[in-house]
């Protein structure tokens, strides 16, 4: 009998690559998103790459009825919890619904997986719950420190949390994946990054100035201790990442508690050095301004990702050109992502 996974936030970028592997090693899935922040579009495109389908139910992890509801009529083995705000600048402007979301719905979540008798899950973490690290690169030994977002402390929070939970009883098998900076696509170019307006993040941006669907990146900030002075980040192929969470998802099987792995590369690149591969992938040349620096960031950080290679088996296996041709693949095959009509 094949194993049911809910996956929620399934539908957004790193959920639905994860939500397309597991489909592909032969679990069953069933999806919960909001749709805030991701397609539907997402979850029919992955249903045709993987020939499989899967269950989709729209809501909001904050609706406690709603997840009652899910674990009264589905038998769930396990949970992969995706589903959370994740912009940096966002976070400062509106710090109250980042702790809203991203803490109160993993209570909510966590909740209802108790009441249920469903003990394993999987949390989308983020190197950020190490803050202004002065050391490189960060293994998950390195000291926790002050986050410098909101959406961060959030997941510091949310750790501190399933931390708890997890010495509370025995049941509890839990994994924290700290994932670094997720950029790429699928191979196939059906599905990717789509964010729903301006992109917070580098890559997407890049992607669509290339496009011409944004004038100009904004570099913030070329004054760092780093090389080239500008911010220096662990980028990640987002398939590596769901290889990642299925092998974490494999371990935990066997092991009570909580774990907790770093995902990335342990390659730390300048947002030069991103700028200069994506030219140099795409042929297009992408203009760009230095402006301040911005608030929450800091200059450099890169992971140490032994402990998931002993304990896992999981290490990064695509580089950075690979990384840019898939995300290049994704936003030239789809320039407007996946339509507006398709996001509701």
């Amino acid at each position: 009998m094949k194993k049911t996974i809910l996956v929620t936030g399934g539908a957004g970028y790193i959920g639905s690559h994860t939500t397309l592997a597991l489909l592909q090693a032969g679990y069953d899935a069933l999806v919960l998103d909001n749709l805030i922040n991701s397609s539907v579009e997402s979850l029919k495109r992955i249903e045709a790459i993987a020939g499989r389908g899967l269950r989709f139910v729209e809501g909001d992890i904050l609706d406690s009825a709603l997840l009652e509801k899910i674990f009264s009529e589905h038998r769930i083995d396990a949970v992969l919890h995706f589903a959370g705000l994740k912009s940096v600048g966002e976070s400062i402007k509106d710090p109250l619904i980042y702790y809203k979301n991203n803490v109160s719905g993993t209570l909510r979540l966590c909740e209802s997986m108790n009441r249920a008798g469903v003990f394993r899950l999987i949390f989308s973490s983020s190197a950020t719950v190490y803050g202004s690290s002065s050391t490189m690169p960060i293994s998950e030994a390195s000291p926790l420190g002050i986050p410098t977002n909101p959406y961060g402390n959030s997941k510091l929070v949310s750790e501190e949390i399933l931390s708890d939970l997890a010495k509370s009883s025995k049941k509890w098998k839990i994994g924290v994946l700290r994932y670094f900076n997720p950029i790429g696509a699928h191979t196939s170019g059906l599905i990717g990054e789509d964010p729903n307006g301006i992109p917070n993040n580098l890559l997407p941006y890049i992607a669509q100035v290339a496009i011409g669907k944004l004038d100009i990146v904004r570099i913030f900030g070329d004054d760092y201790p780093t090389p080239d002075g500008t911010g220096i980040r662990d980028y990640i192929h987002v398939q590596d990442l769901a290889d990642g969470h299925l092998k974490a998802l494999a371990n935990i099987e066997n092991h009570s508690g909580l774990n907790v792995w770093n995902l990335g590369t342990g390659q730390g690149y300048s947002v030069l050095q991103i700028i200069r591969a994506f030219e140099q992938v795409s042929g297009k040349n992408i203009a760009f301004e230095v402006v301040g620096r911005r608030d929450g960031d800091i200059a450099e950080c890169w992971s140490n990702s032994d402990k998931a290679l002993r304990e896992l088996n999981w290490k990064a296996e695509r580089g950075l050109l690979e990384m840019i041709e898939d995300a290049w693949r994704w936003q030239s095959s789809n320039p407007h992502g996946y339509g507006n009509s398709s996001r509701d």
